[in-house]
């Protein structure tokens, strides 16, 4: 038995995993457990859940790794900072106290935190971890990966080949040229809070005209026939400064960056089209490249921008590969995946032995679950009124509530690794109510209108209603509504603009279709969530439909639930009207009468 513990911090998402002789047991964000969306400090938290989960002292363990090398990190800071002096002064002294304090000295404070662990300590470089986080959990024996972020400790993208044990890097794009910073870029442009908005972004794409697309490239971006690309530096301020861009960034596009609260306007839909398109285009140029490079027939991706499903699934569907894979905590708390999977077999040379038909990921199911009695005592402590059922009772009874209209928030079992809700940690509703995204969004998460919704479908009905014919277990792949089930558009129709777009039903399941027939869908078979694969049959069983909507068991700004407080919290501080818990149903109607003003819960999780 050797176990090896991994670590991601101190930039966003921080997170810990823990392997055995190459087996994934347990991984969680420190957030869940902070209740601080993308909290990026030390993962105390959930490294004792790790260790507590695999019934392990500090001491036990055999290898620790990083998943970057803190030293060129700061090497690169440096660089920049001299580079533009005395421009970058402001930030260089507000980021220099934690880097001498804390990040200079990791082996230290990661001793300091395992009490007891002697052994070693080492660093994968970022994109390594990134690369490992992706190929070695996958079901391919071989295949090419692609990594692409904001910046690790000098690269922004990466690409490779990874072969049973082997992985090896081909080549890179370094900082400042990024195009998961030019993304971000236009996240904050657009009033979006960065590292958490851009699925604002993605989901505001479709309602806008990619009429900027002409002056991102021929100012901001140069895209080669390779993908690779540079920007135009004297548009950002990332490099020096506490913000994205510069007021030349803002005179190019007509004015200010849009204010948080403000209205969102055309032209912030029309900056979110062209941005999305042509990240895009250099993600499918990239995956080209790759293809001509490695001569793989599959492809795994990992780092943020592959966060992003419209992009995957173009990579899917018009580029040169046979099968995608990515990770599904594909951003930073990945690595912690990574730099575990990377010391075993990379770093110490262990075999990869194959699994056939499915990866090594588990559904991404790997973090804290609680027992009946764990629930029942939470129920207790808030006086709830709760009826508790045998499973197939509880499965029956909540998709007849679906059916009927209700919405339901689901608790069982782990907890999820990474930014989607996987049918552990969800809220679930109809997709066929026209009426259920605009009340979900607003009476429930309490967020912006115009945010899709995701459908989870039993992975042997899929084709039925979308156009893909591959898995899509982790929800990070768009795919297009078969057109026999979308509803025709009228003429008046096609002359909505903007958010007015909402008001059309496009489809039979209209909750889960956004504007341009796409959907982020999820696949779902019973070797992965057999109680939530059961849901699903029973609903088709009920209403002929194998399609549900699946959102995130949290409201806006708030990370996903982890804890069976938090999900009655969650519960009640919201619109919901039923809550599954374990072994557990409760009425909305019933339950005690909640006294915490909404003001207050919302003031702790900022919008994104």
């Amino acid at each position: 038995m050797s176990l090896i513990l991994g670590i991601s911090a101190f930039y966003h998402d921080s997170a810990v995993c823990l392997i055995n002789d190459g087996d994934i047991v347990c991984a969680a964000q420190e957030e869940r457990f902070t209740r601080r969306k993308h909290d990026p400090e030390f993962p105390v938290n959930a490294l004792r859940f790790c260790l507590d989960e695999a019934g392990i002292k500090p001491s036990e363990l055999d290898l620790v790794a990083f998943y970057d090398k803190p030293f060129i990190k700061f090497e690169r800071l440096l660089f920049t900072y001299l580079s533009y002096a005395p421009l970058g002064i402001q930030s260089f002294l507000q980021a220099m106290p934690l880097w001498l304090k804390r990040k200079l000295w990791l082996k230290s404070l990661i001793q300091e935190e395992l009490k007891g662990y002697t052994g070693k300590i080492i660093f994968p470089e970022h994109h390594y971890s990134h690369a490992a986080s992706c190929f070695y959990p996958s079901p391919f024996e071989e295949a090419a990966f692609l990594t692409m972020d904001g910046v690790g400790e000098w690269t922004t993208t990466s690409y490779g080949i990874g072969r049973a044990r082997d992985l090896k890097i081909l080549a890179e794009i370094k900082f400042p040229h990024s195009l998961g910073l030019l993304y971000s870029a236009f996240t904050y442009f657009c009033g979006f809070r960065v590292n958490s908005g851009e699925y604002k972004l993605m989901g505001l794409a479709p309602y806008g005209e990619p009429r900027y697309v002409d002056i991102i490239k021929r100012e901001l971006v140069d895209i080669k026939d390779d993908g690779s690309f540079r920007l135009n530096l004297k548009y950002f301020n990332y490099m020096v400064g506490l913000t994205m861009t510069n007021q030349r960034f803002a005179k190019l596009f007509g004015g200010p960056r849009r204010k948080p609260e403000d209205r969102i306007t055309e032209r912030e839909m029309d900056l979110a089209r062209s941005i999305q398109a042509v990240t895009e285009e250099i993600m499918l140029k990239l995956a080209n490249t790759v293809h001509k490079a490695t001569g793989m027939k599959n492809l795994c991706l990992a780092g943020g921008v592959a966060l992003n499903c419209v992009g995957n699934g173009r990579i899917l569907r018009e580029g040169p590969f046979e099968d995608l894979w990515i990770q599904p905590a594909a951003g930073d708390a990945g690595g912690a995946i990574g730099a575990c999977l990377y010391a075993w077999h990379k770093y110490l040379n262990k075999p990869r032995e194959p699994i056939e038909e499915r990866d090594r990921q588990k559904g991404s199911l790997l973090g804290p679950d609680f027992s009946d009695e764990e629930i029942e005592s939470t129920l207790k402590k808030y006086q709830a009124r709760a009826m508790r059922v045998s499973e197939d009772e509880l499965i029956k009874k909540v998709a007849q509530l679906i059916a009927e209209g209700k919405v339901v928030g689901w608790f069982q079992g782990k907890m999820e690794f990474g930014p989607r809700a996987l049918g552990a940690r969800s809220i679930l509703g109809d997709a066929r109510n026209r009426e259920m995204q605009t009340t979900m969004n607003l009476k429930i998460k309490y967020r912006e209108s115009f945010r899709p919704f995701a459908p989870s479908v039993l992975l042997e009905d899929a084709p039925e209603y979308f156009e893909i014919d591959k898995e899509s277990p982790y929800m990070l792949l768009t795919a297009y509504v078969k057109p026999d089930k979308r509803n025709p558009v009228c003429k008046e129709d096609e002359n909505l603009k903007g958010l007015e777009k909402l008001k059309l039903p496009r489809s039979k399941i209209p909750a889960v279709t956004h504007i341009d027939y796409s959907a982020r869908l999820q696949t779902v078979k019973e070797q992965d969530n057999p109680i939530y694969y059961k849901l699903l049959r029973e609903f088709k069983r009920l209403t002929g439909c194998p399609v549900i909507i699946n959102t995130s068991f949290n409201i806006r700004g708030e990370p996903i639930v982890c804890s069976a407080e938090d999900a009655y919290k969650c519960f009640m501080r919201t619109e919901m009207d039923y809550l599954a818990i374990g072994s557990y149903l409760l009425d909305k109607k019933s339950q005690p009468q909640w006294h915490e003003p909404r003001e207050v819960w919302q003031s702790q999780f900022p919008p994104d």
